[in-house]
């Protein structure tokens, strides 16, 4: 298991689509936003989505989450998203994940999200391929 691989942030701005009737960000979206963040990691890292399903038939679902509310967002607010690597397994990620407006740096949102690899045609456990294993670990 590797631990805190570093740490990757990913901007946001909220939109008027992602607020609901009291004009706050609603609570789902930010599921969106950990989404967008954690894809955009892996791009980072030279891996896409698309791409890992065509080419290796493989795919990385959600697990589990994790999720606590601490202030809201609201229309205009332009957003951090900090995404760290908090465990590698054999088939699975963990993922620590903090939003915080970038005005004040004041943490809104924080989670732990766990990401499963997956067969992509059988949506059974499948094992990390090793050349993803071997970006994702500290010090390569």
């Amino acid at each position: 298991m590797a631990e805190n691989r570093g740490e990757f942030c990913w901007p946001v701005r909220v939109y008027y689509e992602d607020t609901d009737s009291g004009g706050v960000v609603y609570y789902a979206n930010y599921l969106k936003f950990f989404e967008r963040a954690r894809t955009e990691m892996l791009r980072s890292f030279g891996f896409q989505q698309d791409r890992l399903k065509q080419e290796q038939g493989l795919i990385f679902a959600v697990h589990s989450v994790a999720i606590k509310y601490e202030k809201p967002a609201v229309f205009n607010d332009e957003l951090m998203t900090s995404t760290t690597i908090t465990s590698l397994r054999r088939a699975s990620l963990g993922f620590g994940q903090t939003i915080y407006r970038q005005s004040d740096q004041l943490q809104l949102c924080t989670a732990n999200i766990v990401v499963a690899c997956l067969d992509a045609e059988r949506f059974s456990a499948q094992a990390i391929p090793q050349d993803i294993l071997a970006k994702l670990q500290p010090g390569v």
